[in-house]
């Protein structure tokens, strides 16, 4: 059995007033936790403070950031990597759900199921441009021999789509990978492929 070289544990962020009521966030919409999320984010550094990480990345956005502010409050060294913000939802960030914008959404989630992973909406990302900002970003973390015990925090679509990617699957299986706010992946890298050890956990949520 390969030695592991590296192990990840990768969380989404905590609930924003967005998430609550619906709101179309994505990349382009810098939006802080709610009361509910820094709880959510305070009860994963409870379960996963005593994990030796070397290493936190999370992405541009306030809103991971916020999520594991008790690691980085403890000195946990701490990057923001672009590569991991969300998928740009373009023209339907910051608008309210309705009927005619979940049937939007509908249309191109299909399309993504389809294989067409360059449609997007307008002034948003396809799954493609995403998929090459995160592979610049794991070349930068995965570079990192001594750093063996990572956390990553970031976003619900984006993490799905580097789900598939680190798993070697074509992004339409994006949609096996579920996840709540917080909810943790744990892989191991063995120098030569990922496997998922633990897959969309929410133990730490249990008393919230």
């Amino acid at each position: 059995m390969s030695e592991i070289q590296k192990k990840l544990y990768i969380i989404r962020h905590g609930e924003t007033d967005l998430n609550k009521n619906g709101v179309v966030q994505g990349r382009g919409v810098n939006s802080p936790l709610n009361l509910t999320g820094i709880a959510q984010g305070n009860a994963f550094y409870e379960m996963y403070k005593n994990v030796p990480f070397d290493k936190l990345y999370t992405s541009t956005l306030v809103r991971t950031e916020q999520t594991v502010a008790k690691f980085i409050d403890a000195g946990l060294p701490w990057e923001r990597l672009a590569g991991l913000d969300e998928l740009a939802w373009g023209i339907h960030e910051g608008q309210n759900s309705t009927p005619e914008l979940r049937d939007d959404f509908k249309k191109l989630i299909a399309h993504w199921a389809e294989g067409s992973y360059d449609e997007k909406f307008e002034g948003g990302e396809s799954p493609n441009e995403v998929f090459t900002r995160q592979a610049n970003a794991m070349k930068e973390i995965m570079s990192h021999k001594d750093e063996k015990t990572v956390l990553i925090c970031m976003h619900g679509r984006a993490m799905r789509l580097l789900l598939c990617q680190l798993m070697k699957q074509s992004l339409d299986h994006m949609d096996e990978y579920p996840h709540k706010n917080t909810s943790l992946y744990i892989l191991d890298y063995d120098g030569k492929d990922f496997t998922i050890q633990t897959f969309n956990n929410v133990a730490h949520l249990k008393d919230l």
